[in-house]
């Protein structure tokens, strides 16, 4: 066993040292912005077909939707029939770090929506998925449809112990947040990283089994400066989220509102397409899920991948990518 462990650990260093010393960086260049407030921008991808809104999450750069050229859903989407807009959340600057998520919903995402001309299929990747489903209720008359991408839901569904801990961990926070006004980008990383504490080691042993110029070896670099490169949290929203989505379940429990009215998925009318990735370690598939046991006749598919490699991974377009394109072709 310890000539196993060490075996290992040397992988794990090798595949750490291999990332550090690779090549490839993103060079790939923004769209135009069609609107912008504060520290936030509506990314224009163009094509022709229904217009695509789509809202990331907080704590992560927007571009896992646009990551490489042969990476990118925004950019097959406008290639094959859709006309994709992407709402970058941005850096939170003086003004953003103030902000509640009834700020981000009730105003900056509903004044993107109005900058929009006509009905949009609204789309919500992770957090940004349950802030979606918050703006579609509250104007429906500005939503053709609704597609919620890995979206948790209830977040004691598998793991209730494990997203507690996550709430237990504000009072340790607060001296940040009280210094930042947000939560920094590392300590949201080793936050989120309890959630799978074996998965970060794992992958980086198997990448020092690739070949560096192998195209499962550029991805996973692409990725891995993606998930390295993110965003801080404003103070008020962590509390929120920590507190109220992991702590105490508001949004499975009905008691997570915005502007003062509830969020009740039940209520929603419009054509609904939910993705649970089989694989994804980050919002469990059952978390995700629930939401399908609300939504009113929504669509609900399975992509065999996990919470990021459906976006952006080597199977992307076979499990996320085509079938997405399809459902909204079929709308």
């Amino acid at each position: 066993m310890v000539r196993e462990a060490l075996a290992q650990d040397a992988a794990l260093l090798a595949g750490i040292a291999a990332y550090r010393r690779h090549p490839w960086r993103r060079t790939l260049a923004d769209p135009p912005a069609v609107w912008a407030e504060g520290s936030s921008r509506l990314l224009d991808y163009g094509g022709t077909g229904p217009v695509l809104f789509f809202v990331p999450s907080l704590v992560n750069r927007a571009h896992i939707l646009d990551l490489a050229e042969d990476a990118s859903f925004l950019r097959f989407l406008a290639a094959h029939g859709a006309h994709p807009l992407l709402l970058d959340w941005g850096w939170p600057g003086a003004i953003e770090r103030q902000f509640t998520l009834t700020d981000y919903v009730a105003g900056r995402l509903e004044r993107a929506l109005e900058a929009v001309a006509g009905p949009v299929v609204l789309v919500g990747y992770c957090m940004g998925g349950l802030l979606a489903l918050a703006a579609a209720l509250r104007a429906p008359e500005r939503i053709r449809a609704l597609a919620l991408l890995a979206t948790p839901w209830d977040f004691h569904a598998e793991d209730e112990e494990a997203a507690r801990s996550l709430a237990t961990s504000l009072p340790i926070l607060e001296p940040l947040m009280a210094a930042t006004g947000t939560v920094p980008i590392d300590a949201l990383q080793t936050l989120f990283a309890t959630l799978d504490p074996f998965g970060v080691t794992a992958k980086y042993r198997a990448f020092a089994a690739l070949d560096p110029a192998s195209p499962r070896a550029v991805r996973f670099v692409a990725l891995e400066d993606w998930l390295n490169d993110g965003v801080p949290l404003a103070a008020p929203v962590a509390r929120e989220t920590l507190g109220g989505w992991y702590g105490e379940n508001a949004t499975a429990q009905g008691a997570w509102r915005i502007a003062g009215l509830p969020v009740n998925p039940a209520a929603i009318t419009c054509p609904t397409l939910i993705a649970t990735p089989a694989r994804d370690r980050l919002v469990p598939p059952a978390s995700a899920a629930a939401l399908a046991t609300v939504v009113p006749h929504a669509t609900v598919i399975a992509p065999k991948a996990g919470h990021i490699g459906m976006i952006a991974g080597m199977s992307a377009p076979q499990a996320l990518w085509q079938p997405f394109g399809e459902w909204v072709a079929g709308l």
